[in-house]
């Protein structure tokens, strides 16, 4: 089976950004519930951080949610609740992996000598 090529065009301003970290329902933008809309430029760092954790918190609820289901017999696609306990199991890693990114270089900036 031949898998086709993705064609990758131009890349713009739009493909490099993260996207907004708005506090709607996690959908299908990405594992780490990504809103799709745009970051404003006058967004501050703690602003970003606080909706990416909110973000957060929303895919482990919807996660939750659809575990139960799936163990009660009431979800209608199992198949959807798999996807979305595991993006949120995606989400939960890839926020660990920042949280661990920060640690370090705030240990190695608080360890550099002036």
């Amino acid at each position: 089976m031949i898998i086709p090529a993705i064609g990758i065009g131009p890349l713009g301003a739009g493909e490099w950004s993260v996207g907004g970290l708005g506090t709607a329902a996690p959908s299908a933008a990405g594992a780490a519930g990504v809103a799709s809309t745009p970051v404003s430029g006058g967004q501050s760092f703690g602003n970003a951080l606080t909706n990416a954790i909110g973000a957060l918190e929303n895919s482990q609820a919807s996660a939750t949610t659809a575990a139960q289901q799936l163990a009660t017999g009431q979800a209608t696609d199992p198949t959807k609740a798999i996807t979305t306990v595991e993006n949120a199991s995606l989400a939960m890693d890839f926020a660990a992996q920042i949280r661990n990114q920060i640690d370090t270089a705030a240990t190695t900036i608080f360890q550099t000598q002036a």
